[in-house]
């Protein structure tokens, strides 16, 4: 039987937002019932102690996030929470801070990427006044910042700086964007359990990408996802279901991993070969195979 290291459980696609970096939504509007959510839980436990309740949904948009993260804490399971950081003032910190966060990821390129009424300075303002919380009164979580908007261009070089000036005057730190860039530094210390996470732009995987390699991947392996309308799916970048391994209103998680679909995805990733056609037009794998 696998064990997954973290499986991303979609609470809600609900982002709130339209990234240039991300793909548009095809899916329905869709937030993830409490009761499916707990039954999703029971059927979890033989298979991991880690969720990541995100796909494509931000789950800070959730006006009854607690009560997830309630069911989450009382099945014995650890959550990360992924979100923009539009929506961290919207939370109060007993949310943010709940028991069952082990981690918590702001996507800082998402304020770059988006048409909005906050400015810079407001954006940040909720991000640092999160972070000197997490200082102050909660030891236990990790605060990953992620600027993953690098690229051969230093497209975002401008904001990237913007963003080192005020992060470096908070934190009391120097740093310097073209350290970041010469070094290919993947992640600074701020502070504590505080993190400025480093990456680059990828090409989310599509049918119609040019793209085609024969690769292993950490789907299936390392981790799975379920999305906000219960379709299992081998990774987390197939946020449209695109490889629909089986529905959990219909089949429960062993007969799904057990199926002839997953199990040839697995066997062929072991043998460097991607089966199905969005994990062979997927370029993402490409990064890390020298680590597998």
């Amino acid at each position: 039987m696998s064990y997954f290291h973290r499986v991303h459980v979609e609470v809600t696609n609900i982002c709130g937002l339209a990234c240039s970096f991300c793909p548009p939504k095809l899916q329905p509007t869709k937030t993830m019932t409490l009761e499916f959510f707990e039954k999703i839980l029971t059927e979890l436990k033989p298979y991991t102690k880690s969720l990541a309740l995100h796909v494509m949904g931000d789950p800070l948009t959730l006006s009854n996030l607690d009560n997830y993260l309630d069911l989450s804490l009382s099945n014995g399971f650890e959550v990360e929470l992924t979100t923009s950081g539009y929506y961290l003032k919207k939370n109060p910190f007993s949310t943010l801070f709940h028991p069952a966060v082990r981690q918590l990821n702001i996507s800082l390129n998402a304020y770059n990427k988006n048409d909005s009424n906050l400015s810079f300075e407001q954006y940040m303002e909720g991000v640092l006044e999160v972070c000197n919380e997490k200082l102050q009164n909660h030891p236990k979580p990790f605060i990953n910042l992620r600027v993953w908007n690098l690229d051969e261009k230093c497209s975002e070089l401008s904001f990237n700086e913007q963003l080192f000036e005020v992060l470096g005057d908070h934190f009391e730190q120097k740093l310097s964007m073209e350290e970041v860039l010469t070094c290919k530094t993947k992640s600074i210390r701020l502070a504590s359990k505080i993190l400025l996470n480093f990456d680059s732009y990828f090409e989310w995987p599509s049918l119609i990408s040019n793209h085609e390699s024969h690769a292993t991947c950490y789907g299936l392996k390392s981790h799975i996802g379920i999305l906000a309308n219960g379709v299992v799916v081998p990774c987390c970048l197939d946020g449209e279901g695109v490889i629909n391994l089986g529905d959990l209103h219909v089949n429960t998680l062993k007969e799904i991993l057990e199926s002839k679909r997953a199990q040839d995805m697995i066997e062929g990733f072991a043998q460097g070969k991607a089966i199905e056609e969005l994990c062979l037009k997927c370029s993402y794998k490409d990064r890390f195979q020298e680590s597998l």
